[in-house]
């Protein structure tokens, strides 16, 4: 019977950001297994490579079992130093680089961070776009509110905040976000600072017994937390979505990043990843 323990190491030469997102996409098809990983960035000369190859060595004979490692370094000495690592080496450049290199007729250019790298106006843009969505959070400022890509809505704690800042971190969207109060929920209107925005709103839900326990722990034993309340909030911002035309989702089962390309799908936004 396979051990259920395993550990991975994510290795990279700048951030671990690619082997990470690509290794853990790879594992998450794995049930049964308890996988513990470890990052390790800028390993990029070879007294580093022997390091974590001496570390990686260690894991193998402690756990009696060779760990997997995901790379994406690309200093060919560091590549080979870590190659003789006691584990399951996957070079994430080697599985890829050769047949594009062969389709292309080119060869790579060894170079790293290019996937994360610098670039002064990108860099700008995530700020620009960070500083509106802190500045809009839950309604907060009105001020520019049409230079807004989109404009979340939803009754409080559906993920509104999260969203908006994920959409502004990952991808450079101006996500402005506002609450549906009780009082927008009973007359059945678009809040009034909303109704020259409506082509920019999207909404959100989520299950009322996952919405109350959430707002228990913010405030316990009150009407806004409770399941009456919930329920009645969650039925009323349908209806008004649906009343409006406003797109939304449900969110229960969804992450962050489910939510975001959900919202940007639907508003057509071009994706941008830093």
């Amino acid at each position: 019977m396979p051990d259920t323990r395993r550990r991975v190491f994510f290795v990279s030469d700048r951030t671990g950001i690619t082997a990470e997102t690509l290794g853990n996409s790879l594992l998450t098809q794995f049930d049964g297994v308890d996988f513990q990983s470890l990052t390790f960035p800028f390993v990029n000369t070879d007294d580093k490579a022997n390091s974590v190859v001496a570390y990686i060595d260690h894991a193998a004979r402690e756990d009696g079992v060779r760990p997997i490692v995901f790379s994406t370094t690309v200093t060919d000495s560091v590549r080979q130093k870590l190659k003789q690592a006691n584990a399951l080496f996957m070079d994430l450049f080697d599985t890829f680089i050769p047949t594009v290199e062969e389709e292309l007729q080119l060869s790579w250019a060894h170079a790293s961070g290019r996937a994360h790298g610098p670039s002064t106006k990108r860099y700008a843009s995530r700020i620009d776009a960070m500083n509106f969505a802190l500045e809009h959070d839950d309604g907060q400022s009105l001020r520019k509110l049409d230079k807004a890509d989109v404009v979340l809505i939803a009754p409080s704690r559906c993920g509104k905040t999260p969203t908006s800042l994920y959409l502004a971190l990952q991808h450079g969207v101006f996500a402005a976000n506002y609450p549906l109060t009780e009082e927008d929920l009973e007359t059945g209107q678009l809040p009034k600072p909303l109704k020259d925005q409506q082509h920019k709103l999207y909404g959100l839900i989520t299950d009322a017994t996952r919405l109350s326990q959430i707002r228990e722990e913010r405030r316990p034993g009150s009407k806004y937390a409770s399941i009456q309340q919930t329920s009645y909030e969650l039925r009323q911002a349908t209806k008004l979505y649906k009343k409006f035309s406003v797109p939304y989702s449900d969110s229960t089962n969804m992450s962050v990043e489910e939510i975001a390309t959900m919202v940007m799908q639907e508003k057509n936004l071009r994706r941008h990843s830093f």
